[in-house]
């Protein structure tokens, strides 16, 4: 069987093959009922497009670049970055993009890598995560031209595009929550200090304590990893004052926080609140299932691939903020109790102290 080709929808479209290629790949020049029409006669009669000869022709890589920053070995283990991924192949397998990953050890390395992948014309554009305080990524992509999407806050994306959520509002939301409940001593074991996210949180954190009179914050810097989480959470149970309840930055942190409270024989939530960000899977599987910050990564994923197809066709771009993200309670958080019972002895070769992020 023949395979169809532009020129066979443009002859039952009545319209030129000009008019096909503008409305297959988005570009304005013919009217909305036209290219529904079009793209409707497309779907019937089966055409794909020629992807191989597009690739060949240099014009189009048909690729979207993701690089990840990340441990190799924590991105496998990462509820966030697979859910952010099943967004984005949802999306695009439907314009026949490939999802090109690739992880890197540094921003440097990142922004080499930038460099290669549009100047070998590997990628037609890129998704970038994590944005930093005063990113140096962003100026670099805007030099190159290299279409691109973040996901991130707007404050720090420069000229670029984003797509992001209410960090701050959610944060606040779950620290009234938790001092609805009658939480005084309300503790955070954040993701890496020079995060934007991780600072935006930071910021939220500080208002609301101040705004409320609670005790003094205590906001200990990890790496998302369990292993980290699981050390800076010892330390927490073990101080003088430990608090009644810790908001964690992700959920695998969470988990592993659980595990330590149930380890030194410190009751969730009777003696321990315990709050997840993400709300992957994860939070529902142990016990007691963790109360979390819940949103919907996949439809993040697909909204920033929609908008960087858009970008790539040479349509304009907005921003787009996603739904603020909610607060699913469950059974890791409920009232303190009266009188908390005495902190577990630390360990004989652990040294309890507070630890403070690195702001530089």
């Amino acid at each position: 069987m023949k395979r169809p080709t532009i020129a066979d929808i443009a002859k039952r479209a009545g319209v030129s093959k000009g008019a096909v290629s503008y409305a297959l790949n988005g570009h304005a020049g013919v009217s909305e009922t036209t290219r529904k029409r079009i793209l409707a006669i497309a779907e019937e009669i089966g055409w794909s497009p020629n992807t191989a000869a597009r690739a060949l022709s240099g014009s189009v890589a048909f690729a979207i670049g993701l690089p990840l920053c990340r441990p190799a070995r924590t991105l496998g283990s990462e509820p966030f970055f697979m859910e952010l991924v099943s967004g984005l192949e949802t999306e695009l397998s439907t314009r026949s993009y490939a999802l090109t990953m690739q992880v890197v050890a540094d921003v440097k390395a990142e922004i080499a890598l930038y460099r290669r992948w549009w100047a070998e014309r590997r990628v037609d554009g890129v998704i970038l995560v994590d944005l930093h305080v005063n990113d140096p990524r962003v100026p670099v992509v805007i030099e190159l031209g290299l279409p691109a999407v973040i996901i991130g806050n707007p404050s720090g994306i420069g000229g670029l595009t984003g797509v992001w959520s209410d960090d701050a509002g959610a944060l606040t939301e779950t620290v009234e929550y938790l001092v609805a409940l009658g939480h005084r001593r309300i503790a955070r074991v954040t993701g890496l200090p020079d995060l934007l996210h991780t600072r935006i949180r930071d910021d939220a954190f500080t208002a609301i304590r101040e705004r409320l009179g609670l005790a003094e914050a205590v906001i200990h810097p990890a790496d998302y990893t369990g292993e980290e989480s699981a050390r800076v959470t010892r330390r927490l149970l073990s101080s003088a004052h430990r608090p009644t309840a810790v908001i964690y930055d992700n959920d695998i942190m969470a988990v592993a926080g659980l595990a330590v409270a149930q380890e030194m024989g410190v009751r969730v939530p009777a003696d321990l609140s315990i709050v997840a960000w993400d709300d992957s899977p994860l939070c529902k599987l142990v016990h007691p299932s963790l109360t979390a910050v819940s949103r919907d990564i996949p439809r993040y994923g697909a909204r920033a691939a929609r908008q960087l197809l858009a970008a790539i066709s040479g349509a304009r771009i907005e921003n787009y903020q996603d739904a603020t993200p909610r607060l699913v309670p469950r059974g890791s958080t409920a009232p303190p109790t009266q009188t908390a019972p005495p902190a577990p002895a630390a360990p004989p070769t652990q040294t309890a102290q507070t630890a403070q992020p690195d702001r530089a």
